[in-house]
């Protein structure tokens, strides 16, 4: 059985490394696409995963593959789109290290996937299925992102979920909020960052949080706060989590994503539903979650950039 199958991008994060005598950007390919950095997270932690998905039968697709491969990932859910390039995503850094995103995906392989390309024996032997709202941008990904949940709903699997909102790779702000308010009544674990809530609701954190509970039904709610941390909350216990202080951040990609994968890791340790977290066990899972996220920034990429256990537990004692 795999703890948790994840739907979604497979993609090349361009990052600058430096600039040439013309003045343009030297980049960088790493390896991205945020449910693969999430699984990635969470194989590095002792999980079983598997990723399903569609990337171009090209150099880059092969590269991704291989790559999730190679972190422990199993692929065989992942097809290899002759027709179509691998997606391609622009990064650019300020000097904090955050990053703005440009996308070549007009189409890219992976909003080709079908309904019928979807591994349903993957989704049927999991524990939890993971998914993000990129892959209901365009068709035809959205009709088989939502096959796959229904699925997973179907067999009883815990529904895991990173709005991840990209704003460029949306016709509108009002088809993204469809998207994103669709994927909430769904979800049963939601991992969202503080502008996302903004950006839906214009709601601080604490009453996103609140929202997200009782109007969505969400079990356990994960609210990123950038580099200032974590507000997490279930039915009976809320938890707010400083990121580690001291940390060199080079480039933020994935770091989400990889607080996302943390913090299931270590939720699945504890072999508990959600609302039956206590207040030590919600708060161990967020500082975990946090100090692995900040630990990933000091290196570029997201998939690569996860830290060993025994790095993320050093600095949680040392903090």
């Amino acid at each position: 059985m795999y703890d948790v199958v994840a739907l979604g991008e497979l993609l090349i994060d361009f990052a600058p490394q430096s600039v040439n005598e013309a003045g343009y950007p030297v980049l960088s390919a790493n390896p991205g696409g945020a449910p693969g950095n999430f699984l990635a997270a969470l194989t590095r932690y002792g999980c079983k995963t598997a990723m399903i998905g569609k990337v171009g039968e090209d150099m880059f697709g092969h590269l991704l593959a291989g790559t999730l491969k190679k972190a422990g990932i199993e692929t065989k859910g992942i097809l290899l789109d002759p027709d179509q390039f691998t997606t391609l995503a622009f990064v650019s850094l300020d000097e904090s290290g955050n990053r703005d995103f440009s996308f070549a995906r007009k189409p890219g392989a992976d909003t080709c996937l079908r309904p019928e390309d979807v591994d349903e024996a993957l989704i049927r032997d999991a524990r939890v299925f993971h998914f993000g709202t990129l892959s209901l941008t365009d068709e035809p990904a959205a009709s088989a992102t939502r096959s796959a949940v229904r699925l997973a709903k179907d067999h009883g699997l815990l529904i895991s979920l990173d709005p991840n909102l990209r704003k460029p790779l949306w016709r509108s702000e009002a088809d993204a909020k469809a998207a994103i308010e669709w994927s909430l009544h769904q979800a049963d674990i939601v991992k969202i960052s503080d502008e996302e809530i903004e950006f839906l609701w214009g709601l601080s954190p604490q009453d996103g949080a609140r929202k997200l509970l009782n109007e969505y039904g969400i079990s356990l709610a994960y609210i990123t706060l950038g580099p200032k941390g974590c507000y997490a909350v279930t039915a009976s216990q809320k938890v707010t989590v400083s990121s580690p202080s001291g940390i060199h951040v080079v480039d933020t990609t994935g770091a989400g994503d990889i607080f996302g994968g943390s913090a299931m890791s270590q939720f699945l340790a504890c072999h508990k539903a959600p609302q039956e977290l206590t207040e030590a066990e919600l708060t161990h899972i967020v500082r975990f979650a946090c100090t692995a996220a900040s630990l990933s920034t000091q290196k570029h990429g997201g998939i690569t950039s996860v830290p060993d256990r025994h790095d993320v537990l050093d600095l949680m004692n040392r903090n």
